[in-house]
């Protein structure tokens, strides 16, 4: 497995050497399922994507 992000910086688990949907990328980080979510829980702080958080970032 590896963990893959999209252009809106969210997580997900995907299996190694399927290809990924469009719009998705590959971290370079790969182990087992339980492996990749710990992961993705350590580097996944703000749920909000991508264009959220910059929209509320240019409100402040």
């Amino acid at each position: 497995m590896q963990v893959v992000m999209n252009d809106e910086e969210q997580y997900s688990v995907w299996a190694e050497g399927r290809e990924l949907p469009p719009g998705w990328r590959a971290t370079g980080f790969a182990g087992t399922r339980e492996e990749c979510l710990a992961e993705i829980e350590s580097v996944w702080t703000d749920m909000r994507p991508r264009s959220v958080r910059l929209a509320m970032d240019g409100a402040r």
